[in-house]
This record gives C-alpha cells, sequence and structure tokens, in this order.
C-alpha cells in the first residue's frame, strides 16, 4: 500500500510540475500584457493589409520540419473590419486557400472568423505583439483533426511580422509552424513581384 501512495503521490508531482510549466515557463504563457510597452506598435489594420509574402515551416510533434510553403495573402480593410484571403504552395505540391473575417475593437481585441475554424478565435493587439487562439479543422489530407492553436505575431523594426504557432490535441503539443510576413509591392513597370 505504502508503493501505491508513493506512486499516486510521484504522478502527481510529475503533473503539477508539467502544469506549472506550461503556465510559467512555456510557449503558452505568453500574455498579451507582456508585449505592452513594446515598439513597433503592431496595429493589424496597419501591418495586415495589402498584398503579403509569407514564408514558413510546419514542425510535427517530433520537432522535425514535415511541411514547407510559401504563400500570397491579401487584406482589405474598411475601418475596423477586415478581409484576408491566403493562397499558399506546400513543398508537396498541395495548395490551398483560405479566407478569414477580422474584426477589431477600439481595446485591441479581435475577432476572427473562417470557414475551417471550429467556432469564432479571439485575440489581442498590444504593443508589437498580436495573438489569436481558435481551433481549427485541419484538410482531410492532413486527418481532418480539430486543433487548438495558439498564434502569435510579432512585428519588428523593418515591418516584417515573425509569426510562430502551436497546435495542440488535448492539451499535447501536435505540431508548430513558424513563418515570416511582409509586405509585397507589385513593380507596374515589368509586373514582376518586389518585396518591400
Amino acid at each position: 500500500m505504502d508503493i501505491f501512495l508513493g506512486v499516486v503521490i510521484g504522478v502527481s508531482i510529475m503533473f503539477a510540475a508539467m502544469a506549472a510549466r506550461s503556465r510559467f515557463l512555456d510557449f503558452s504563457a505568453q500574455s498579451s500584457e507582456d508585449y505592452t510597452n513594446t515598439t513597433p506598435n503592431f496595429d493589424i489594420r496597419k501591418h495586415l493589409n495589402g498584398p503579403i509574402a509569407c514564408e514558413g515551416v510546419i514542425y510535427g510533434p517530433t520537432g522535425r520540419v514535415t511541411s514547407r510553403f510559401v504563400a500570397e495573402f491579401h487584406a482589405e480593410w474598411e475601418g475596423n473590419e477586415g478581409r484576408m484571403t491566403e493562397h499558399f504552395r506546400y513543398d508537396s505540391g498541395v495548395v490551398q486557400a483560405r479566407e478569414w473575417r477580422l474584426s477589431l475593437s477600439d481595446t485591441g481585441k479581435i475577432r476572427a472568423e473562417a470557414a475551417d475554424l471550429v467556432g469564432v478565435g479571439s485575440g489581442q493587439q498590444m504593443g508589437s505583439g498580436v495573438c489569436l487562439n481558435y481551433t481549427i479543422r485541419l484538410p482531410e489530407s492532413a486527418g481532418g483533426h480539430a486543433v487548438d492553436v495558439l498564434d502569435w505575431m510579432y512585428l519588428v523594426g523593418n515591418g516584417t511580422i515573425i509569426n510562430r504557432s502551436q497546435f495542440r490535441k488535448f492539451g499535447f503539443k501536435v505540431g508548430e509552424l513558424v513563418a515570416t510576413l511582409r509586405p509585397l509591392e507589385v513593380n507596374n513597370m515589368d509586373g514582376q513581384e518586389d518585396v518591400a
């Protein structure tokens, strides 16, 4: 009986340590308030606007890269209401199109909707950071699972946005995305796209 009690106590301590790590020492421990006084100020109406170039990688649960992609986004805003289309090209040859509908409140709260979301996403912009939380249903080619996403974007001095997202199922990390987003300017004289 003493051995059983020792195992129960040991397992309880292990789970408590894991919960504490997740709450205070993990990627998910960030809050918008952590970025209150950081600059440059990230305003999604300004920095997620017009044509945007994106490149990124997706890591699987073992930490190895499972997919690479390039994408072109286009966002438009009318006041605090925005629409952003995304066109992805993955290294596997798969192409994907998505569309976000975004609303921004006067306090920086974000409401996000998309066809592949389960429910509505929510977030906050503050200082140089933007956070979004949502549940997304993966394409059937990726298993069709619904996963919880914690999406953080950080604005750096040259206008580039660094995006890091973690995907979780039943609380366990099953993937991660790291990407860059930056304004894409179209040179009207020769029709070629130049990155600003």
